[in-house]
């Protein structure tokens, strides 16, 4: 008895003095999160008696699964990450392996302006004279994905409008309980012409509710990488990312290629720091990656830029929908937020609208948002094509059958509810032993074609 105590204690010793040294910032990140997520995706032939015994060969619980890219994520104590990581690497069976991280919402709040939606107006998707909705409202057969903090279940502004929801986060509920879903969906497609509220930019098509950010605004990469292949599985055509992560990482690239596969467009929110440093998934080839502009067309100080930034669209001072209940942002019913995730709204409803007008693919449509996107100030060097111009892009596809009837814009406008004025949370610090080397990406597929696709339809090309 005495000899196994002795070995008991020997053994606690050895077990203390491998451990890793660890910081305090890591110590702090440990006690509020004692478990880290891993994401491995598996070779093809591997069994599921195989992956058991991965799984226990780390000491790892199955925390969740991305069944399309046969990937499972794993849980393993906080200080072992790096030795599980490690471990992982060699195995034959293993194809990749990295950290879950995590994506947060690119919203930043900002008083009211006295008008409401300028941005509507500045990319001449709403005019008193010829605009975008004088060719095209969209069509309840096309859906938008709105990947994100939820929707509002029953905003009088988005009710009916969403055919199906997908919860991928842990939360107990697919409502918004953040605010900053419901504020983007509204932007994409927010029923128009009821004499209530805002407009959307793609205002007859429907939505999928595809959470995949938690109630305090952020998520895991899985949840995202989940809500993305579900998305472009349920009938999605555009699929909006208005959220971004600083890390690499295979998975997410891998969903998006999968929806780009799929005939998906991906818009995706370039970031909001100010830098040309990239923002995860907007950086990624198959994604539409989009910086903000204010009602002058000047860059948003805050807002990302560079050779990998495609567009720009409005997204400072934006109006648009809010939960009508209790939510982390507090803004109810209708109020301005400012981002580059309000920008990628415009985007995706324009791509909607564009889907909606003909049987275009994905690699047309992003052709069509490039080509005619107006050349403003610094395009070229903040981003490469240019502020989107729905006008243009309707008309190059409806220019020869416009609607008979022009739509005319909503004059039912409420006042603007006034909400107290929001100073932006700072964004968490992620702290890892590991981060993904990010592979360079190839340059992006959505170049200008030289020979408009539309001319397959008239008889008016040269």
């Amino acid at each position: 008895m005495k000899i196994n105590k002795i070995i008991f204690l020997l053994l606690i010793l050895f077990l203390l003095t491998s451990l890793p040294i660890i910081s305090g910032r890591q110590i702090k990140a440990q006690n509020q999160n004692p478990t880290a997520r891993i994401i491995v995706r598996f070779a093809p032939q591997v069994n599921n008696f195989e992956k058991f015994n991965i799984r226990r060969l780390i000491g790892a619980i199955l925390a969740d699964s991305i069944d399309r890219l046969n990937a499972q994520v794993l849980e393993v104590p906080f200080p072992f990450v790096q030795s599980a990581l490690e471990i992982l690497k060699k195995q034959n069976q293993v194809l990749y392996v990295e950290e879950d991280h995590l994506a947060y919402v690119l919203e930043m709040t900002d008083d009211p302006y006295l008008g409401n939606q300028w941005g509507l107006v500045k990319i001449q998707a709403a005019a008193p004279g010829e605009s975008a909705w004088n060719y095209n409202h969209g069509s309840s057969q096309v859906l938008i994905s709105i990947v994100d903090t939820g929707i509002d279940q029953n905003h009088p502004d988005l009710i009916g409008k969403i055919a199906k929801n997908k919860n991928c986060t842990s939360s107990k509920t697919i409502d918004d309980k953040y605010a900053h879903g419901t504020h983007v969906a509204g932007i994409s497609s927010a029923i128009t012409n009821n004499g209530v509220g805002v407009a959307g930019t793609s205002y007859n098509v429907r939505l999928l509710n595809a959470k995949g950010l938690g109630d305090n605004g952020s998520g895991y990469y899985s949840w995202i990488a989940n809500c993305i292949i579900w998305s472009a599985d349920n009938g999605a055509s555009v699929i909006n990312l208005s959220l971004g992560g600083s890390s690499s990482s295979q998975t997410l690239s891998d969903s998006v290629n999968y929806a780009w596969n799929k005939g998906v467009v991906v818009v995706a929110a370039a970031g909001n720091s100010g830098s040309s440093s990239p923002s995860y998934p907007a950086y990624y080839a198959n994604s539409v990656a989009v910086a903000a502009t204010d009602e002058n067309d000047q860059k948003a100080g805050w807002s990302n830029y560079g050779s990998w930034v495609d567009l720009a669209a409005p997204g400072v001072s934006i109006y648009s929908t809010a939960p009508n209940h209790t939510n982390s942002l507090k803004i109810y019913n209708y109020a301005f937020l400012s981002g580059t995730s309000m920008a990628t709204p415009f985007v995706s409803g324009l791509a909607a609208l564009l889907k909606s007008a003909g049987n275009l693919n994905n690699q047309e449509i992003i052709d069509n948002l490039y080509n005619n996107a107006d050349k403003i100030s610094q395009t070229g060097n903040y981003w490469q094509y240019g502020r989107i111009n729905a006008l243009n892009s309707l008309k190059e596809v409806f220019a020869f059958t416009p609607i008979s009837t022009p739509t005319q814009m909503p004059t039912d406008t409420p006042t603007p509810i006034l909400t107290p004025s929001l100073t932006p949370s700072p964004t968490p610090t992620l702290t890892s032993t590991y981060t993904p080397t990010p592979t360079p990406s190839n340059p992006p597929t959505g170049g200008p074609t030289p020979t408009p696709w539309w001319c397959r339809w008239t008889s008016r090309c040269r």
